[in-house]
């Protein structure tokens, strides 16, 4: 029976497993196999270690580890609570199906255009990076748990040097280059006004802020975030950039990349800024990010970007969750980001196997999908379903939680954004229609360039070097290890369906853990949970930790 005081010794596992693997990794680089079972074994554990850690902090509450022994604010913090915890099971639940599907996909060292032997150690450094974000304590832990998910992100965005990733590349560095520094320039001020970088202290401090300097900074903060996350107007980097990667890394920076970017929003939202700072600016902004990606996806042809879009576009769903600041509202925003991390690495796995199959992803090349393969057809259409919120989908349990969020708010920007739901929703579903009826329903010889040959498709490696899809003996062949991934995370869909009340009971009491505060802050800060009654309200003289303000 796991009991609380094995939580510390799990805490920084997730971080130190994928940095010591790619280490290992790195160092096999010659012996693929070996660099294949170190992965697997690697991301098995983290996802082990994070299922532990969601069990700990439900049942006891949030535990810290302070590396090197140095006490809060001076070290480093790394935090587990309910909403790191769900968020960490989450993610390597996906990372872990997507290197099996990659594996499936046929990665194999020595290529002489895909230098696969840096993925295996690139792909536990972006993992690394992403655990680390979610652990982060301090604001500083968090800019470099992005830094160090970045960096993987550029190298795995780049694999295999063709034009269009390059090209995808320079733009994806280039604004999460201007990002990085934003974050910075937020973290300087964070600091200048608080002297401290350590979230639960600055949660604290930050009372005695003038209100109008502490908005600022936040404003800094979204806006850094905001980029990471995709939000309008700043997401006009990832149609562009996400389609040129390989399946599998596409599927990866969709499902996860963005989430890191709603986490560390709700994160500062409700620790560090409470109150309602810069909502009705966030609930105009989820408006606007719900609508205009959805409109982007109906006017796209290829999957790849259209999926993009609506990775854009429902973005803006967690974020009015989040505008909304009440229990039923940042639950919404948990439970669906949870479920649009499974459901949007589904579908762009979908999108792999596809091209594996047709050897195109442009709605203008196929068709006839349904009848070739049946069974990709029903992975397909059930998280397409799921996305579309069709009840009694998650998707349709998420929106649900959101709109009366909204209507229990009652404000008229709220009902504005309950209605730019509904419609975003329903265009959603006009949208993953579209794509049913071109690419599986009609026939092949339907298409407008259905008689074309389309080249080879955007994977890590092919068997064959350089022969167009038309000329090569597998296609229509789907490997068994991307199939049953994809296939697996479809059902895990399912299964967030199936266990909806007791996951959405589990979000709610995340949102609440997260708008109480006491009991982070007394955790990182290891004093009695008494000292910090009336929070919300300035603390004078001396701070949590006896030191004069």
């Amino acid at each position: 029976m796991l009991n609380e005081s094995i939580a510390p010794a799990l805490i920084p596992l997730p971080v130190l497993l994928p940095l010591l693997g790619a280490a290992a990794a790195l160092f096999f680089s010659r012996h693929y196999r070996v660099q294949r079972y170190i992965t697997l074994a690697v991301l098995s554990s983290v996802f082990v270690v994070a299922a532990m850690l969601m069990y700990l902090t439900d049942q006891y509450g949030t535990h810290v580890v302070q590396v090197g022994e140095w006490g809060a604010p001076v070290g480093i913090s790394l935090v587990a609570d309910r909403l790191s915890a769900l968020m960490l099971l989450i993610s390597s639940a996906v990372l872990l199906a997507v290197l099996i599907y990659s594996v499936g996909q046929g990665i194999r060292d020595g290529h002489h255009q895909q230098p696969v032997s840096i993925f295996a150690p690139t792909y536990l450094a972006l993992t690394a990076g992403i655990c680390n974000a979610f652990l982060a304590g301090d604001l500083f832990n968090l800019y470099v748990g992005f830094e160090i998910l970045l960096a993987a992100s550029f190298v795995l965005l780049t694999i295999g040097v063709s034009k269009e990733r390059v090209r995808a590349g320079i733009t994806y560095v280039l604004v999460s280059m201007v990002s990085s520094i934003i974050f910075l320039i937020g973290i300087a001020f964070a600091y200048a006004a608080t002297g401290t970088l350590n979230l639960a202290h600055m949660a604290v401090r930050m009372q005695d802020v003038p209100e109008g300097t502490s908005t600022a900074i936040f404003a800094v903060l979204l806006v850094a975030f905001g980029v990471k996350a995709a939000v309008f107007p700043l997401y006009g980097w990832l149609p562009d950039s996400y389609p040129t990667a390989p399946a599998p890394v596409t599927a990866v920076f969709a499902g996860l990349l963005t989430k890191v970017g709603i986490y560390a929003i709700i994160r500062t939202h409700t620790l560090v800024f409470p109150g309602g700072l810069l909502d009705d600016v966030l609930l105009v902004a989820a408006l606007l990010t719900m609508l205009i990606g959805i409109l982007g996806a109906i006017a796209q042809s290829d999957i790849k970007r259209l999926l993009s879009f609506t990775l854009v576009s429902h973005i803006g769903y967690m974020l009015f969750g989040i505008a909304l600041s009440s229990s039923l509202g940042l639950a919404g925003a948990i439970f669906y980001a949870a479920h649009h991390i499974i459901v949007q690495t589904t579908l762009f796995l979908v999108v792999g196997l596809i091209e594996r199959q047709a050897g195109s992803a442009s709605l203008r090349r196929l068709g006839g999908l349904a009848k070739a393969s049946p069974l990709l057809a029903l992975i397909f259409f059930v998280p397409a379903l799921n996305l579309g919120g069709i009840p009694p989908f998650s998707g349709f349990i998420g929106k649900v939680a959101l709109v009366q969020a909204g209507a229990d708010d009652a404000s008229l920007l709220a009902w504005i954004l309950v209605a730019g739901g509904i419609v975003t929703s329903l265009l959603t579903l006009y949208v993953v229609a579209r794509i049913w009826t071109k690419a599986f329903w009609r026939d092949r010889a339907d298409a407008p360039e259905g008689h074309l040959v389309a080249s080879r498709p955007t994977a890590l490696v092919d068997d064959a070097f350089d022969v167009p899809y038309g000329e090569r003996a597998d296609v229509g062949r789907m490997p068994a290890l991307m199939v049953a991934p994809t296939a697996g995370l479809a059902v895990l869909g399912l299964t967030l369906t199936l266990l909806a009340g007791p996951f959405f009971a589990y979000s709610n009491r995340a949102a609440e853990n997260l708008r109480e505060r006491t009991d982070y802050i007394s955790t990182v800060l290891d004093v009695d949970p008494e000292v910090l009654q009336g929070l919300d309200t300035p603390i004078s003289g001396t701070d949590a930790l006896g030191g004069d303000r």
